[in-house]
């Protein structure tokens, strides 16, 4: 009966987050189902099990949702987002469209601006691309996530992704961990992206297909979409409801001065993690009154943490005569912050109760008995649980949580770096999740006025196809050579 409660709330949780329903309430409800199917203690489950965990999450990782959704914000009311993405269309123009979505989208998301800051900006860019280019409309979709939700949120070493941050307390890695396979996986996802979208569009000229009708999608109508914000919240880091907030400046800074905010991300973080925090004598982190806990625990989210806050003050100071209202837009970053880590944090609580019912032990000996070692069986688990949930961050907490100490062991025994363990899970996090029922392939057609059955397939293949052949290349890789 256990099982069949997890799989029962599991159920309902899914089919009516879908329909537009709250995490907050659905996740909290299915796991009160799921624990009286097992005959626990309901309150208990809720007030200690759900909730003790949600609130480790957010006490771990809400300074990244906090700064990273501020970040975006600046970035996008200052200009430097719609800057950057004109540069791209003036350097590569029309004949190379989908190349210069990609990189733009790339750009500005290795850099720490907010996937859905990046959608909503770089959208109305590559619509005036595609158009001019003749590129069917139902091919945008797919060129935008291949630059913003692939490789620059899993595998490049040292993006401040939420997804990269979350293995770091569990297995004392740095946001650089393995960084060449993580640059492996990163070629191939890309390469594939682009072979295939190039292959499409080669195939759609055949057919003499163009642009097709339609006028040009409303960005902003997808923001105020409940529906679409509801779905949108699990999925990533930023609520859609506050692009439309704050003032949006009327002229954007030179390209040099709009890039400059991320050179200072990828530039502060990589010092931070080699080479100030490992000089640091942090030993009083292990006294109780800092929860008795060790550098290696935290060190990977404080580097995040601080390279997005050089980069805050980096923006406002380069930018302060463009953000004209610069209170409200830093109050709807803020806000853009709060629904999302609250949702994250709900998923990561039910995961945390279907943890510590007797049943799971029966998931648990299951996964770790995948054939192929734990390279294989963390892939896997981190893969199911973001496709089930919807949330590439909240399946794989999930997976950690419950699974963390023990692949840790394993990797001890096995000789397994565990910087490997970090890559392996942050990329498998980012395959199965893009299913039609995540929130982020949801807010992405909806802003480029596709459907999913215009756009879908194309997303399939280069956010999932080319994710799981950039997973498969690692674990090769690092089976044989080890981390690198």
């Amino acid at each position: 009966m256990g099982l069949a409660g997890v799989l029962v709330g599991l159920c309902l949780l899914i089919a009516l987050a879908y329909r537009g329903w709250s995490v907050l309430l659905l996740a909290p409800l299915a796991a009160v189902i799921a624990a009286a199917f097992a005959g626990e203690p309901l309150l208990a489950h809720w007030t200690e099990t759900f909730m003790g965990s949600a609130a480790r999450f957010l006490a771990q990782f809400f300074p990244i949702f906090l700064l990273g959704a501020l970040f975006g914000k600046l970035m996008d009311d200052s200009g430097s987002v719609t800057a950057i993405a004109d540069g791209m269309t003036r350097k590569l123009g029309p004949q190379r469209a989908i190349l210069a979505v990609v990189i733009a989208g790339a750009i500005v998301t290795y850099g720490g601006v907010s996937l859905f800051v990046a959608f909503f900006v770089i959208a109305p860019m590559a619509e005036a691309l595609f158009r001019a280019a003749d590129i069917p409309r139902r091919l945008m979709p797919a060129a935008i996530a291949l630059g913003t939700m692939t490789f620059t949120m899993s595998a490049l070493p040292g993006t401040p992704s939420i997804q990269n941050a979350i293995p770091m307390p569990f297995f004392g890695t740095t946001p650089f961990a393995a960084p060449g396979l993580g640059v492996v996986g990163s070629i191939v996802m890309l390469v594939f992206g682009l072979v295939w979208l190039a292959r499409a569009e080669a195939a759609a000229r055949r057919r003499k297909e163009g642009f097709g009708p339609g006028i040009m999608a409303d960005p902003s109508a997808a923001a105020a979409d409940d529906i679409v914000r509801e779905r949108a919240t699990v999925a990533r880091e930023f609520d859609p409801a506050e692009i439309n907030h704050g003032r949006h400046a009327d002229q954007g800074p030179p390209i040099a001065v709009a890039v400059a905010p991320l050179v200072v991300v990828v530039l502060v973080n990589l010092v931070m993690s080699l080479g100030v925090l490992p000089r640091l004598d942090v030993s009083f982190l292990a006294e109780p009154r800092w929860g008795s806990t060790s550098l290696s625990a935290v060190a990977g989210v404080w580097s995040v943490v601080v390279a997005l806050a050089a980069a805050i003050v980096t923006v406002v100071a380069l930018n302060l005569r463009r953000l004209s209202e610069l209170r409200a837009t830093m109050d709807a970053g803020a806000n853009a912050s709060v629904l999302p880590a609250c949702s994250v944090a709900s998923l990561v609580g039910f995961g945390a109760v279907v943890a510590a019912l007797p049943a799971f032990e029966l998931v648990r000996d299951w996964v770790l008995s995948i054939q192929g070692g734990p390279l294989i069986s963390l892939a896997a688990s981190t893969n199911i649980l973001a496709a089930l949930t919807g949330s590439a961050s909240g399946g794989m907490t999930i997976a950690l949580d419950a699974l963390g100490g023990t692949y840790m062991r394993l990797a001890g025994e096995l000789g397994i770096d565990p910087a490997l363990l970090h890559r392996v899970a942050v990329i498998g996090s980012g395959t199965l999740d893009s299913l039609p029922h995540n929130g982020a392939v949801v807010t992405l057609l909806a802003v480029c006025g596709t459907t999913h059955r215009e756009g879908y397939f194309h997303i399939v293949m280069v956010g999932i196809v080319g994710a799981v052949l950039g997973l498969v290349a690692v674990i090769a890789l690092g089976s044989v050579f080890g981390s690198f």
